[in-house]
C-alpha cells in the first residue's frame, strides 16, 4: 500500500457486567478496510534560474534541469497520465483534457494532449525497430489487418506479433505495399499464421499456417445456409461442411492431448483418418453446381480447403503452431474499440502514433510491465526496452 492508516475501535465496557476493559487481554480482531483516494492536487516545483554578475562585470546564469526548459510545463508523470487516458483508455483529446482538469485541477488543453502524445510516439522509433527485428526472427508469428476510418476514408491497421512482442502499423493500403512497409514479413522465415488474404502468400520465405477460427466460422455459415435452404434433407441433415468441421475438431482434440502428455506429435492414424475425411468432404463441396453467389462462395471455400489443407493442418504437424490466429486478432481489436469509443482517426499521423504507443504498451504487458509504468518511463525519456539475447 502507498499509504495505510490503522484506526483501532475499542469496546467501551463489558457487555456482560459493564466493567472497564482497559488492560483486558485482546482475544480477537476483525478488520474492515476502506480503500479510497485522497484529494489530488498538482505538485508544483518552481526552478529559479539564477544569474549573477561577477566583479569582472561578466554575468553568468545557471542551467535549467532536464524537463524544465519552458516557463510552464507538465512533468513526466502528468504527461504519462495524458497518454494513458488518450491512447490507453481511448478518450478523445478533448475528453482527456477535461478529465485532467476535473480530477487534478490541471488546466490542460487538447493541443497539449496531442503534443505530449506526439513526443511520446516519436521517442519510440528505436523501440519499434527493435520489436520489428525480434518478430522477424521469431519461429512463429501472427499477422492480421483491419480497416479503420482515417481522414474520412478507409485505411488499415496491420498487426504482427509473437509470444513476447507486438507491433501495430497504420497504412493507407491493405496489401503487400503496407506489409513491406511494416518491415517484418519481407525477412520473416518462420511460420506465419494468418487468414486466407492472398498477399500473405507472396512471402515465400515463410511457412504458412491458416487460421482455423476463420475456417470454422466459414464452415458454420455453409451449414446454416444449407439448413435454411433445405439443401440438407433427411434425418441426418448431412452437409459436407459438417464433416470437415467434425474432423478438424477431432484433430484439434488429438493435438491438445499430445501437448498435455508432452508429446511432439499426435497419433498418426488419427491424423491420417481425419485428413481423409476433411479432403473427401471438401471434394463434395468443390464439385457442387452453385445456383447463386452465396453457393459460389461456398464452393470456393471447399476448393481452398483442398488446395491449402497442409496449411490448415499445420497445427497438427508442428505442435508449436497454434490452431487459431487469435493472438493477432486480439492486438487489432483495440483499434475497433478505439473507434467505437472516440470515432475515427483524424489524421494518418495520429493513427501511426496510436500504433506506436499500443505496440509499446502491448509488448510491455507481455513482459509483466503495466501500461502506466511503461508510459511513465517513456515520458521520463527512458522508454522501457525488453531484454534480448
Amino acid at each position: 500500500f502507498s499509504h495505510r492508516v490503522v484506526v483501532r475501535h475499542e469496546p467501551p465496557a463489558c457487555a456482560g457486567c459493564g466493567a472497564d476493559l482497559a488492560g483486558a487481554p485482546v482475544v480477537g480482531t476483525t478488520r474492515a478496510q476502506v480503500f479510497d483516494i485522497p484529494p489530488i492536487a498538482l505538485h508544483v516545483v518552481e526552478h529559479q534560474i539564477i544569474t549573477r554578475r561577477c566583479g569582472c562585470g561578466t554575468t553568468t546564469g545557471g542551467s535549467a534541469p532536464a524537463g524544465a526548459g519552458a516557463p510552464v510545463q507538465y512533468g513526466p508523470r502528468a504527461q504519462a497520465v495524458m497518454v494513458y487516458l488518450f491512447m490507453g483508455q481511448f478518450l478523445s483529446r478533448e475528453r482527456t483534457a477535461r478529465a485532467l482538469s476535473d480530477l487534478f485541477g490541471a488546466p490542460v488543453s487538447p493541443a497539449t494532449v496531442a503534443a505530449t502524445t506526439t513526443r511520446a510516439a516519436d521517442d519510440l522509433a528505436p523501440f519499434l525497430s527493435q520489436i520489428s527485428t525480434q518478430i522477424a526472427a521469431a519461429g512463429v508469428a501472427h499477422f492480421d489487418e483491419t480497416g479503420l476510418r482515417c481522414e474520412g476514408r478507409l485505411a488499415w491497421m496491420h498487426s504482427a506479433s509473437s509470444e513476447l512482442y507486438s507491433l501495430l502499423h497504420a497504412h493507407p493500403n491493405r496489401g503487400k505495399t503496407a506489409m513491406d512497409d511494416m518491415g517484418v514479413l519481407p525477412t520473416f522465415t518462420g511460420t506465419a499464421i494468418h487468414d486466407a488474404f492472398a498477399p500473405y502468400d507472396r512471402y515465400t520465405g515463410a511457412t504458412h499456417s491458416l487460421c482455423n477460427s476463420h475456417l470454422l466460422r466459414e464452415l458454420a455459415a455453409v451449414t446454416e445456409y444449407d439448413e435454411q435452404t433445405g439443401h440438407t434433407p433427411g434425418p441426418d441433415q448431412w452437409c459436407w461442411a459438417d464433416q470437415v468441421t467434425d474432423a478438424l475438431l477431432i484433430v484439434l482434440a488429438a493435438t491438445n492431448r499430445a501437448k498435455e502428455s508432452g508429446h511432439s506429435t499426435i497419433e498418426s492414424h488419427v491424423l491420417a483418418t481425419q485428413t481423409k475425411l476433411i479432403r473427401h468432404g471438401a471434394l463434395i463441396g468443390a464439385n457442387t453446381n452453385p445456383a447463386n453467389k452465396v453457393e459460389q462462395k461456398h464452393r470456393a471455400l471447399a476448393r481452398r480447403i483442398i488446395r491449402r489443407l497442409d496449411d490448415y493442418l499445420r497445427f497438427a504437424t508442428d505442435l508449436s503452431v497454434p490452431f487459431t490466429n487469435n493472438a493477432a486478432e486480439q492486438q487489432i481489436r483495440m483499434v475497433k474499440i478505439r473507434q467505437k469509443i472516440s470515432g475515427c482517426m483524424r489524421t494518418m499521423k495520429g493513427a501511426k502514433e496510436f500504433a506506436a504507443i499500443r505496440s509499446y504498451t502491448a509488448t510491455a504487458a507481455k513482459h509483466g510491465i503495466t501500461m502506466f509504468d511503461a508510459l511513465n518511463r517513456l515520458t521520463n525519456q527512458d522508454p522501457w526496452h525488453p531484454a534480448t539475447t
